[in-house]
């Protein structure tokens, strides 16, 4: 699945978007499955709004966005579903758990709706991350590190053709988050998929084929 974007430009930050000359806002873009791309972004110039962008959250900006021929402004829900659960996953940077769901239900969840690993998938993964102990804990419990572990594990729980992470290691020391990466980078060649991870610092967490300044 191509991502193209066009002229693109978030409304609320047009004004600052302008004073600047950004690699993303208000150029032309083609990126191909399998790319993986870093977008290092800032303070202020838009790192999360790009990320919540591309996955369909917003619709606040100008010019167009597409995957293969959907148009993320003008698609309609249903086809909107569809890219989430078959070609989209999604690392937010606030995590998104359900607070009153234990970690493990948290991840079965996720795991019930997509099919795509076991349960003893999962629990080999929460072991590798750390976090295997916490199985029980309510989302509300946990360290924002363990939370993070949570999403990382969760936003893998599917098919994918584009991860897409604002800030997933933000939470993490340096020893997690190499667990975190080794996990990541195997899910994705597994898929075959691209990435594109959004940050505010130089990294070279993965061979990225691009390396964008947004």
């Amino acid at each position: 699945m191509r991502l193209t974007l066009n002229g693109v430009v978030p409304i609320p930050l047009r004004e600052k978007v302008n004073s600047y000359s950004s690699g993303v806002w208000k150029q032309q873009l083609e990126l191909n499955k399998g790319e993986h791309i870093f977008v290092q972004a800032p303070s202020g110039t838009g790192k999360t709004t790009l990320i919540h962008t591309l996955y369909g959250l917003r619709s606040d900006f100008e010019g167009t966005v597409y995957w293969d021929s959907y148009n993320i402004a003008t698609t309609n829900s249903e086809n909107m579903s569809n890219l989430r659960a078959n070609y989209l996953s999604v690392i937010f940077q606030d995590m998104r758990l359900f607070p009153d769901l234990t970690a493990w239900e948290n991840l079965e969840i996720k795991r019930r709706l997509t099919d795509t690993a076991s349960e003893e998938q999962v629990e080999t993964w929460m072991s590798r991350l750390g976090i295997k102990e916490k199985k029980n804990s309510l989302g509300s419990t946990l360290s924002y590190g363990e939370q993070q572990r949570v999403a990382i594990i969760r936003a893998l729980l599917q098919p994918f053709e584009w991860l897409l992470m604002d800030e997933p290691f933000s939470h993490l020391d340096n020893a997690n988050r190499d667990k975190a990466i080794e996990l990541i980078a195997e899910v994705v060649k597994m898929n075959s998929a691209g990435m594109i991870l959004a940050d505010l610092d130089e990294n070279e967490y993965f061979p990225y084929t691009r390396k964008i300044w947004l």
